[in-house]
């Protein structure tokens, strides 16, 4: 065992990569479901994104194509969701599950050529001079755009509900429909564009995987994210912050059984591979101890003529 190989920096590095993709899932389907649905087919819009992306970026030779088919990707795929559950009036859960495995299958169908090819590059965006202070450097200022781009997505999510009228209206229709619907807002519209923003997220989140975690394809890269996606929106009581901070929590607790493996340690490596998951459940088990964020109308179906 030899905890010397660690480096601290390159840690703390990894660690907000990591944490990239679940933060972006996150955060989308966080508006969806602060608009009264529940959606359980982000990791199928993941996988479409992760695919979408990987192919459009190794076909045309841009990572940044890539990640703008990805969340176009994603989106389409949450559009089918909107039109089964906000137009068909069809369950939410089970629309969520099927999303999921048609997404599972989906990719696999389209990715069986590109199995073995390496993706173009993401290129990092160093910023002159502050990535060269030591230490913050490396950490905070030598990363890729789309990491930088998760975010400002989670600090505009935060604006948007807490301080401007579009988040006041999208908490309105989340907490009460009917009442929404009584002072003339669009109900169903407003609830398709968040679900077409969490699929966009969740799009984007599939291809950091694929383009930049692991520039690779691989069948079912994603491997549960999505469904951690959904899981630490509801221990992050509705809230971006808390989702920002179980995204890095988790991030950083696989990144760091992925180095003691590297470095040695005698615990059994299922052990370790499990403890991301135990200890961010944990401490967002603690924080989410308020629920008054809780949507009250999440997963309720609409229908205008009631």
């Amino acid at each position: 065992m030899d905890l010397s190989s660690i480096n601290p920096v390159l840690l703390v590095a990894s660690l907000m990569v990591a944490a990239t993709p679940i933060l972006l899932a996150a955060i989308g389907e966080l508006v969806v479901e602060k608009s009264g649905v529940l959606n359980l087919g982000v990791e199928g819009m993941m996988i479409t994104g992760a695919i979408s992306g990987f192919a459009i970026a190794v076909e045309t030779g841009s990572p940044f194509l890539g990640f703008l088919a990805a969340a176009l990707g994603g989106a389409v795929l949450s559009l089918l969701f909107a039109v089964l559950t906000q137009l068909a009036l069809a369950n939410q859960v089970a629309s969520g599950l099927a999303l999921t495995l048609f997404g599972l299958g989906l990719s696999a169908l389209m990715g069986q050529r590109y199995v073995g090819i390496k993706p173009p590059p993401t290129p990092d965006l160093d910023i002159p001079i502050l990535s060269d202070i030591p230490v913050i450097g490396p950490i905070l200022f030598g990363h890729d755009p789309v990491l930088y781009l998760g975010i400002a997505i989670v600090a505009l999510v935060w604006v948007m509900l807490k301080f401007t009228r579009a988040g006041l209206i999208l908490r309105a229709v989340g907490e009460s429909h009917d009442a929404a619907h009584a002072l003339g807002y669009k109900v169903v519209r407003i609830r398709i564009l968040a679900i077409l923003f969490g699929g966009a997220c969740a799009g984007l989140g599939g291809a950091y995987i694929s383009l930049v975690r692991v520039p690779q394809w691989t069948e079912g890269m994603t491997a549960g994210v999505g469904w951690i996606a959904l899981a630490l929106v509801v221990f992050a009581s509705w809230k971006p912050w808390r989702v920002l901070l179980g995204a890095y929590l988790f991030g950083g607790i696989t990144v760091l059984q992925l180095n003691l493996q590297a470095a040695g340690v005698a615990i059994p490596v299922e052990y370790l591979a499990m403890s991301p998951y135990i200890v961010t459940i944990l401490v967002l088990v603690i924080l989410s101890r308020d629920k008054s964020n809780a949507p009250a109308s999440l997963g309720r179906i609409f229908h205008a003529s009631r």
